[in-house]
């Protein structure tokens, strides 16, 4: 914090603003849904039949019980939609992880620009898994019965947009709002 003293009054700015606080919430936000959908079995699914998740891809047949699973990781656009969503997962980590240190040791305002662009890299990396991963399916992917992409691909897309909305949080100048706070 900073004080100045003009006559007998006392003004303190802080570069801490609420904006700030609620964009930390949403990088923690974005990260747990970033954890969600890595986690996810549900991508694609389809009839209860079949289901495609970033990791393993698994069928049943109509007159079986046991679901028969393959690794999605044998196909290159698989593994890139997979590397896309870590290395935004990974930003978006140490993003958080950047911006809590400096609001615990008071150094906030001069960490500000490097979690905007963190966050701003975790978006565009996840944008282009979440891209891609739709149009390969579509084109790889032969099914027969009615398929949709599922609450695991939302969560992915909640992440990318809870992040892309905190890049913005962050890249908002506190010095043009210390009259409110």
């Amino acid at each position: 914090m900073a004080s100045s003293v003009s006559g007998t009054e006392e003004v303190r700015v802080s570069a801490l603003t609420p904006l700030k606080l609620v964009g930390l919430l949403c990088v923690f936000l974005a990260l747990c849904l970033d954890v969600g959908a890595m986690l996810s079995q549900a991508w694609v699914t389809a009839d209860d039949q079949y289901y495609l998740s970033l990791w393993v891809s698994c069928w049943r047949p109509a007159v079986s019980v046991d679901w028969s699973c393959t690794s999605t990781l044998a196909t290159d656009w698989q593994i890139s939609t997979v590397a896309l969503m870590l290395g935004g997962a990974a930003l978006t980590l140490l993003a958080f992880l950047v911006a809590m240190v400096s609001l615990c040791f008071g150094s906030r305002s001069r960490c500000y620009k490097p979690v905007a662009v963190m966050l701003f890299s975790a978006v565009v990396l996840q944008v282009c898994s979440l891209v891609l991963f739709p149009i390969k399916f579509i084109e790889t992917v032969s099914m027969r019965v009615y398929h949709e992409f599922n609450w695991g691909y939302g969560l992915a897309w909640g992440s990318t947009i809870f992040s892309f909305g905190s890049a913005i949080l962050y890249c908002l100048n506190p010095k043009n709002y210390e009259d409110y706070y």
